[in-house]
């Protein structure tokens, strides 16, 4: 029974050696501290500024749609081309 003993004997050295990372990763986000609040200092939005971000937003999503398609339409095209010749 040696080889029983030995693998134990690993075993246990192993788990002795290996770190706690539950204490390791509490000291790297500052911990768990429930009284602990984080703030926010976001600035006030009018209606205005939502419209226009509102505005932008679907504008370059409409850019973005039509390079999508460009762009595919040239690879379809491309591809097409060379299956034709």
């Amino acid at each position: 029974m040696p080889f029983a003993e030995s693998m134990m004997s690993t075993l246990r050295s192993n788990k002795a050696i290996k770190l706690d990372k539950s204490k390791r990763f509490r000291k790297t986000l500052g911990g768990y501290d429930k009284q602990r609040k984080t703030e926010y200092n976001f600035p006030k939005a009018t209606p205005q500024q939502l419209e226009m971000i509102k505005y932008k937003l679907k504008r370059e999503n409409q850019i973005l749609w039509l390079k999508v398609i460009g762009v595919s339409f040239l690879i379809i095209g491309g591809l097409l081309w060379i299956l034709l010749l």
